[in-house]
This record gives structure tokens, sequence and C-alpha cells, in this order.
């Protein structure tokens, strides 16, 4: 191997190395999935700053709000029930993971997971909140709408 044949393939490795992208890879989304972690991103914004009456507006009318140890909420008006019942014993500051979105028409599906913390109101104590989601949406005349959520401590 003569000097010049040596020396090219050590320069290979860097030359192949000028082609990697220098920023990540971004995530490539349809154009129906934007509106839905629009949607996502809201929804978590107004269970950070305890806001159900945002949080009702989500939900489609016949929303069904499903919360792992405690009853089923059916219907804005009983989902906005159930998170002034949630928000009046503890606040929450979580961020929401996307794992999964997948659209079929007018209906879609997100499997995602979260973490942060929650604190008692009554106490202040607070400590790690980590939950595994699913929801499920429809697509009505006002857009976009959380028609089935439910969610339980991730493992």
């Amino acid at each position: 191997m003569t000097y010049r044949s040596r020396f090219s393939a050590l320069l290979l490795p860097f030359a192949l190395l000028a082609f990697i992208p220098k920023h990540p890879l971004e995530v490539v989304m349809s154009p129906a999935e934007q509106p839905l972690r629009t949607l996502l991103a809201t929804y978590e914004t107004s269970l950070n700053a305890g806001d159900a009456a945002r949080i009702e507006q989500l939900y489609a009318e016949d929303g069904v709000f499903m919360p792992a140890g405690f009853p089923t909420a059916s219907g804005r008006s009983a989902v906005r029930g159930a998170y002034d019942a949630v928000f009046s014993n503890i606040r929450i500051a979580i961020h929401f993971t996307v794992d999964e979105l997948t659209v079929k028409g007018d209906v879609a599906y997100a499997r995602t997971h979260s973490a942060g913390t929650a604190t008692v109101v009554a106490t202040g104590a607070s400590g790690p909140e980590a939950n595994r989601e699913l929801f499920v949406f429809v697509r009505g005349t006002n857009g976009w709408k959380i028609a089935r959520y439910m969610f339980n401590k991730a493992s």
C-alpha cells in the first residue's frame, strides 16, 4: 500500500462525517397530526394550570374521562366536575411525551406517557407523578376534540 492510498484510507471516515446531518433528524408528521399535537400541548398546559374550564372545551360533547382509581365521567359537564375535583385536591406539573399517534379519517388515537410532580393542596406535600395515557380523538365541525381519555400509573 502506497503512502497516498494509506492517507486516502485514513481520510475516508472523516470525509463520510461531512455527510452526516448537523441537526438531529426531525420527526416528519402528516398534516393531520399537527392539530392533534397542538391539542395535546393545550391539554398539558391546561392541566398544569389547573384550568378545568379550558379542559372541558377540549373534550367532545360526549367525551369520556376515565381516571385510574376514580369513577368514569361521561359528557362535558361531568368531565368538568371530575377535573374540578382533581384540582381541588392536587396540583400537577407534568410533561407529556407522544409515543404513538395514528390518524384514521376523523378518528385518531395517541399513546403517551407523562412525568412530573403532583402536589397535595391540603398539605403541600409533593412527589413524582408518572403515568401512561391513551387518548382517542374525533374530528368534528369544531376541529379535533378528546373523545376518550384514560390513564394509569407507569410501571
